[in-house]
């Protein structure tokens, strides 16, 4: 609101007038077309933050959909092991039945330790420079490189060249293993044993050949003096009795077991997917095999369902609770003067009366939710036992005051999910154009073009007022209060400078008649 640009001003010497007041009286009569203006604008950005966040509403429901699109919504899978050695989870595509699974060995991981204590006369520090250390074998004092390899899962060796330092510490050159191997092979020095650990991350037997004897963690050193063979007193193999050399590293093997009695399979991991059934090994249960049964999981595919239809009935609710929202005309938006006047339970009363209504009777959301409303009553033309929501227990309410919300009869959903939830699925996700085209994906397409209408003539939080309907109503509207303030500006002056010219006449007349009286009184 524009206010007097000179609060200096010194009115009504001659006149006697409070010229002030009846400026402010004045202005107060030219100022209301910029209260209107300044009113509208308010209401404008209410009705703007209002279609957000229906959208809002829309875009959280869209989000569920994801969910309701999946076959494993319909036919969810629940599993029972009769052993804590074999635990298994189902996916959709599980045959349900009992499957028995014994665990011959788990899958483990290699690993290779110094076959001596590394330090010398006096105990190393993995932090300091290897040049002053004491090791057991050589010192450190000149730099030098060192291969390492590891595996992949088709075999293939993948061979690392790491260099050291005298510089550098223990620890460096060995955060270096790890780094340079992607943390493939693990590498670190224990104190207490005075030895340097060296293991894969990985477990399982990748090594199919006959190469370091077999191990996973591949260098050339059964004997010699390299940094790790002689320093760190790592070895891949020491000879037997009759002079035969045999690996030193320990582990690196496949978990083994038998399923159903019959089929011998292996993994390099302690678990293994077979026709869309997961099995988790943490232990042998040689001559104990678990039994795992697997069965169709109805209570959750009904638990999300039923979640959806609640969270779609609370859209519905809310929509056309905003439709149908009385709008008070005689309520309209507070001026800042106007507020000042007020406390602020008042103003709070005030503005709930006037943001009644923003979007009564909206065409876009009546449109958008007779459409949605459509979409649950259409039948499903999907070649499979379901073609209406009526039968598998979903029906609309009776009651037009829901406007359209959705019951469900839970026993009669679990009797559906049950017996055929193929069938459910493709009522519900069939992802086809046309008549075939599933209740979740008509609801999809409805919403969609709702929201992008919606966002046409709201706009998103990220836009500028020339990017949407009501900004640029807003953008509009700005420019026309900038321009009536400026005018505002310029009537306010018209009035001083009238008000000052009248002062100025009534001076000269009252020093008219100042001089009259003085001469008569002579």
């Amino acid at each position: 609101m524009v206010e007097s640009i000179n609060t200096s001003r010194i009115s009504g010497l001659a006149s006697g007038l409070d010229t002030e007041t009846m400026v402010k009286d004045l202005m107060k009569a030219e100022r209301l077309p910029l209260d209107k203006m300044q009113q509208d604008k308010t209401w404008m950005t209410w009705q703007r933050d209002a279609y957000r966040d229906v959208n809002k509403m829309f875009y959280d429901l869209d989000q569920k959909m994801l969910d309701m699109k999946l076959e494993r919504t319909y036919n969810s899978k629940t599993t029972t092991s009769t052993s804590d050695a074999v635990t298994a989870t189902a996916t959709a595509s599980a045959s349900n039945g009992t499957y028995n699974i014994e665990v011959a060995a788990l899958a483990t991981s290699a690993i290779n330790v110094s076959q001596n204590s590394i330090s010398g006369s006096s105990k190393i520090d993995p932090t300091k420079a290897l040049k002053d250390q004491d090791f057991a074998g050589t010192n450190i004092t000149n730099s030098g490189t060192f291969n390492i390899s590891f595996f992949n899962e088709d075999g293939t060796e993948v061979q690392k060249n790491i260099s050291y330092d005298p510089s550098e510490s223990l620890n460096t050159v060995l955060k270096r293993i790890e780094a340079d191997t992607n943390n493939e092979i693990r590498a670190f020095y224990d104190s207490q044993t005075d030895k340097v650990v060296l293991e894969r991350t990985k477990t399982g037997d990748f090594n199919k050949s006959d190469q370091y004897l077999g191990a996973e963690i591949g260098f050339d050193g059964q004997s010699g003096s390299s940094f790790l063979t002689d320093t760190l007193q790592i070895k891949n193999g020491q000879q037997d009795a009759s002079g035969v050399w045999q690996k030193v590293e320990e582990g690196g093997t496949n978990a083994a077991f038998t399923y159903n009695n019959m089929l011998d399979l292996e993994s390099t991991d302690n678990s293994y997917t077979l026709n869309g059934i997961t099995y988790n090994f943490t232990n042998t249960n040689v001559g104990n095999p678990a039994k795992v049964t697997v069965n169709n999981d109805v209570d959750a595919g009904v638990e999300k369902i039923v979640a959806f239809v609640n969270k779609y009935n609370e859209l519905i609710e809310k929509v056309n609770g905003s439709l149908q929202e009385e709008r008070y005309r005689d309520f309209k938006p507070l001026t800042d003067k106007q507020k000042e006047e007020m406390s602020d339970k008042e103003v709070e009363l005030w503005e709930e009366k006037a943001k009644s209504g923003l979007l009564r009777s909206d065409n876009i959301l009546a449109s958008g939710l007779f459409d949605m409303r459509q979409n649950w009553y259409a039948e499903v033309d999907n070649s499979s036992n379901f073609d209406h929501l009526s039968e598998i227990g979903i029906k609309t309410s009776s009651d037009y005051r829901d406007a359209g919300k959705l019951i469900v009869t839970e026993d009669d959903l679990r009797k559906s999910l049950r017996e055929d939830p193929e069938s459910v699925y493709k009522l519900f996700s069939n992802d086809v154009k046309g008549d075939g085209r599933g209740i979740i994906n008509r609801l999809e397409d409805s919403m969609e073009r709702t929201m992008e209408n919606v966002e046409e003539r709201a706009g998103k939080g990220t836009q500028t007022l020339e990017q949407y309907t009501i900004g640029k109503r807003l953008r509009d509207l700005n420019s026309r209060i900038d321009s009536f303030q400026d005018k505002m500006i310029q009537v306010e002056d018209r009035y001083w400078r009238q008000f000052t010219q009248m002062e100025k006449a009534m001076q000269q007349m009252n020093q008219q008649s100042a001089y009259l009286m003085q001469q008569f009184g002579g």
